[in-house]
């Protein structure tokens, strides 16, 4: 689903998704998302993709101090993920078992930050609720470690985005939310987006079943 708001802040989440949302959200550390949840009492999979991208900042940095601790705690997340792109080698307890130690061995790492002001603010987040709901992934295997799949599906958008220049009223705003879903989902689904409109415009001629994204 695609929403145009003028507006990033946590009273659009609301709107869309309600106070008492019961899903997971996975999402970046931005603030809005953390206010939804600290707010609603909502699940988060904060993304490890824009967590690493973090880290390999402060491993580049010129305070060797810093870089170490960064370079100590990219390592510890590569064992995560090395592990994690074997799970069907393991069994279900297994996974957990050895995630488990390196989410412990990265924790651990984190919570020993240098005095920089840098790896402080980093290392307060991990003193905090989020340093869970950075590892929800591990015992919900329907969540993911990133939002790479949401990154890549609202690619086409920017892109159309930066092309139009957006639209020019609420007509306009209101197709583009219509459209980019059925787009963004017949792809995900390898299905003819030009075949699922046609189905749909023969279904509202004839007054008959639409046919379904979901």
């Amino acid at each position: 689903m695609f929403h145009i708001d003028p507006s990033r802040a946590s009273g659009v989440l609301e709107a869309i998704l309600g106070p008492e949302f019961n899903g997971v959200i996975g999402a970046d550390y931005w603030g809005a998302y953390r206010k939804y949840a600290r707010l609603s009492g909502v699940r988060m999979q904060y993304c490890h993709a824009h967590l690493i991208r973090e880290i390999r900042f402060l491993a580049e940095h010129h305070v060797q101090t810093l870089s170490r601790w960064a370079k100590r705690l990219l390592a510890a997340l590569k064992a995560l993920f090395d592990t994690l792109h074997r799970r069907e080698k393991l069994t279900s307890p297994g996974f957990v078992r050895v995630m488990e130690r390196h989410k412990k061995d990265f924790l651990s790492r984190m919570r020993g930050p240098p005095d920089h002001p840098s790896a402080q603010k980093l290392a307060r987040r991990f003193r905090a609720k989020a340093a869970q709901d950075y590892f929800r992934f591990i015992t919900e295997p329907q969540v993911e470690p990133t939002n790479n799949g949401t990154e890549r599906a609202i690619r086409s958008v920017v892109i159309d985005r930066l092309i139009a220049q957006g639209t020019q009223g609420q007509h306009g705003m209101r197709w583009c939310e219509r459209i980019w879903p059925i787009l963004a989902t017949c792809k995900k689904q390898g299905r003819n987006v030009f075949e699922f409109i046609h189905h749909c415009l023969l279904a509202h001629w004839n007054n008959t079943g639409y046919p379904a994204l979901l």
